[in-house]
């Protein structure tokens, strides 16, 4: 005799998994850390001092 299963719970078992994959893919995909992401900035402000520091002033 083969066991009853509760299609409910199958169907909501069923999802969670996808909706666990989809969050590992996005992790992935779209995920930096703050330490990342305050690094990026860092390095962009200090680039653009650099550039700013080096402007020539037109003379009028």
């Amino acid at each position: 005799m083969s066991n009853v299963v509760n299609l409910n719970k199958a169907r909501k078992a069923r999802d969670r998994d996808r909706a666990r994959e989809q969050a590992r893919e996005n992790r992935v995909r779209f995920g930096r850390t703050k330490a990342d992401k305050d690094l990026a900035n860092a390095e962009s402000q200090k680039s653009e001092q650099a550039l700013d520091g080096a402007k020539l002033d037109k003379p009028e």
